[in-house]
């Protein structure tokens, strides 16, 4: 297959571009409107498969104020977001985080946020592939109605060729371009929230029936953050509910694709956040009603079932035959996420690549599906690397990981908030939309995350922080969310060394226009 090289040179400027052009680099433009770009964003969260895999670690980390957790989650979420969306009307770049931060605080600074971006996304990869594997084994052991089939996911060997096979096909569609990319997703996330709302309704249903002896009757006191009995669990509860909203802003890596790119994929994502936060809180609620919040049971915090709640409460809620609805279900949002969770990724390192912080060959775009190619592959390389790894190293891995996410979204989320604010430093004062949307809604959002990641940090070195395991005495998930953060530096300074322009900030700085590269 054919890649064209579209990198710009530095300087190139075109006179007379409109409003919201941006600097080309050969993505398809226009391939993408509002309604598909919030499924995107929908997609890229994966709210079925999120909640399956945290519903019961946050219940178990904060008892019935769980859905308090989700909402406390979502408000710094939000008021990111706003950041999200102002730079964008800005600077819609490809590259968000990296080249607004870049612009922002410098190139190392933004170096550093971009790397955080893209090994979050590697992270969230390996854990789609490995939740759909296991969801893939399960529906045909349902189906089929033949344990031994289900139980092949308990052999290693095939569960890690089953993941690179899902990784390898999420990989190709991903490869061939955002057309591709639509037309699966509006089928895989009209599916996954259908049958949400099934088991949302069933589950109301069996609540009031009291069918369970755990089941709880609804209280307000459920949404009071504050009744969480100390402040590590509050900590580790809110790093999950954050990994929960985790992916929204894929929405604004489709920037330059997107129809309307100034103004759209803010929009878009402001759509998908209100569309997780009220699919979690009914969920959540509704779970809680029906089997309660205890460690023992179908309770939602029992250790056994809780990195998988959905596998344990399908058939109790559904019944047995549309319990096999809520597997295609999670098997469908984690397949759609596994696809949609490649464009951030590989919109970032193409940008790096672009403005000479990577090496020039991400940088090239195919010529017929108007896709970062090379950078899509070298992610689905890295990702199945990664989880082919670490699940060989540990068989906590999916636990440790998901916890060291909460970290590197903190990171690169704060850092974006922050970038906004001092971006923007100069129009605070022209108006109180631009004091509020541009400044102080982005700070609070930033000083938010980076309380979390500090706390998060301190408590990671625990080895009972995450799955109990431990490195030489200190807790894995510290160990892998650290770990990952220096193996960025190292390859910054590395970096470095073959792309000194860029770090003398030659390449992209505030005043570094918006150029096109026409057709």
């Amino acid at each position: 297959m054919t890649q064209l090289d579209v990198r710009p040179q530095v300087g190139d400027t075109v006179s007379g571009v409109a409003e919201g052009d941006v600097r080309g680099k050969g993505l398809g433009k226009g391939s993408v409107g509002l309604v598909g770009s919030a499924v995107i964003g929908i997609s890229t969260v994966a709210p079925v498969y999120c909640l399956t895999s945290t519903l019961g670690s946050t219940a178990g980390e904060v008892g019935m104020q769980m859905p308090a957790i989700f909402l406390a989650g979502f408000l710094p979420m939000l008021l990111v977001a706003f950041a999200y969306r102002e730079l964008n009307k800005a600077m819609p770049d490809c590259g968000t985080s990296f080249t607004w931060t870049v612009k922002a605080f410098g190139p190392r600074i933004g170096w550093m946020c971009g790397w955080g971006l893209v090994i979050a996304t590697i992270i969230v990869l390996s854990n789609l592939a490995g939740v759909a594997t296991s969801y893939f084994w399960l529906l045909a052991g349902e189906i089929s109605g033949n344990e031994s089939i289900a139980a092949l996911d308990d052999n290693k060997l095939v569960h890690i060729v089953t993941c690179l096979i899902l990784i390898a096909a999420a990989t190709a569609i991903s490869y061939r371009g955002m057309t591709a990319t639509k037309g699966v997703q509006y089928t895989l996330v009209g599916l996954q929230l259908a049958v949400l709302a099934i088991f949302v309704a069933m589950a109301f249903q069996k609540a009031s029936a009291g069918t369970f002896d755990t089941g709880l009757d609804f209280s307000w006191s459920w949404m009071n953050p504050f009744a969480v009995e100390s402040m590590a669990a509050f900590t580790a509860g809110l790093s999950l509910s954050i990994f929960m909203y985790w992916g929204w802003d894929a929405c604004l890596a489709t920037n330059e694709e997107t129809t309307g790119s100034t103004k759209t994929p803010g929009r878009a994502s402001l759509i998908a956040m209100v569309v997780l936060v009220g699919s979690y809180l009914a969920t959540g609620v509704a779970a809680q009603m029906a089997v309660g919040s205890g460690a023992t049971g179908l309770g939602l915090g029992n250790p056994d079932t809780s990195d998988n709640v959905f596998a344990a409460l399908a058939g109790p809620v559904m019944g047995p035959m549309l319990g096999i609805l809520l597997f295609v279900a999670v098997l469908a949002s984690a397949t759609a996420s596994l696809q949609t969770t490649f464009i951030p990724v590989a919109r970032t390192v193409l940008a790096m690549s672009t403005y000479e912080a990577l090496p020039p060959s991400y940088a090239k775009v195919h010529e017929r599906f108007k896709t970062p190619g090379r950078a899509t592959v070298m992610a689905g390389i890295a990702t199945g690397v990664f989880y082919t790894v670490m699940t060989l190293v540990s068989e906590n891995v999916l636990t440790d990981t998901i916890f060291a996410l909460g970290l590197m979204i903190c990171f690169y989320y704060s850092l974006t908030a922050f970038a906004c604010a001092w971006y923007f430093r100069g129009e605070l004062r022209r108006s109180a939309r631009d004091l509020f949307f541009k400044g102080v809604f982005p700070v609070l959002g930033g000083l938010l995350l980076a309380t979390v990641f500090f706390k998060t940090l301190i408590d990671m070195w625990n080895p009972s922080y995450g799955s109990g395991s431990t490195v030489l005495g200190v807790g894995s998930v510290f160990v892998i969310g650290v770990g990952l953060l220096a193996l960025g530096l190292v390859i910054m300074i590395v970096t470095e060394r073959r792309s000194p322009a860029f770090f003398r900030g030659e390449i992209l700085t505030k005043s570094t226009p918006a150029l096109v590269v026409e057709d």
